[in-house]
C-alpha cells in the first residue's frame, strides 16, 4: 500500500423509511458491490461541494449535505480510505437515477445489512441499524 489516504465522502439519504445505495459499476473498484452514494473529494473542493457534485453525477438530483455522522479510517490491501459519512436530503422534484452507478434501491435498513458492500461501509451500516433499535 502506498501514497496518502483517499478522502471519500458519502451520503445517508433516508426516505419513507427506507435508504438510498447505489450498486458499483462492474468495472470499477469493488465492482458489483453496493454502497451509500458519494465519491472521492477533488484538490480545493469542501467535503459539501464534493458530496454535491458526485450525487449529481451519479444520480442527477441535488442534495442538501448536513452534519457529518461519522468518519470511517479503512484499509484495503491496495489502499487506504478516510470515509466521511453525512446526512443529506434530496431537493427538488427529480427522482434519483443509475447515472453514475450500475443500479440504485431504497432499501430499509433491515435490508442494508444483508447487501453485498464494501467493508468500510460495514461500521456505519452497524451504527445505523443500532440507532434504528434505540
Amino acid at each position: 500500500m502506498s501514497g496518502c489516504p483517499i478522502e471519500v465522502v458519502a451520503a445517508v439519504i433516508l426516505r419513507h423509511g427506507g435508504v438510498l445505495v447505489t450498486r458499483r459499476n462492474p468495472d470499477s473498484h469493488m465492482g458489483g458491490l453496493w454502497e451509500f452514494p458519494g465519491g472521492k473529494v477533488e484538490p480545493g473542493e469542501t467535503h459539501a461541494e464534493a458530496l454535491e457534485r458526485e450525487v449529481r453525477e451519479e444520480l442527477g438530483v441535488r442534495t442538501i449535505v448536513g452534519e457529518k455522522i461519522t468518519l470511517i479510517r479503512h484499509a484495503y490491501p491496495d489502499r487506504t480510505v478516510h470515509l466521511h459519512f453525512y446526512c443529506a436530503e434530496l431537493v427538488g422534484t427529480d427522482e434519483p437515477r443509475p447515472i453514475g452507478c450500475a443500479d440504485l434501491r431504497w432499501v430499509t435498513l433491515g435490508e442494508l445489512a444483508a447487501l453485498p458492500m464494501p467493508p468500510a461501509d460495514a461500521p456505519l451500516v452497524e451504527m445505523l441499524q443500532r440507532e434504528a433499535k434505540s
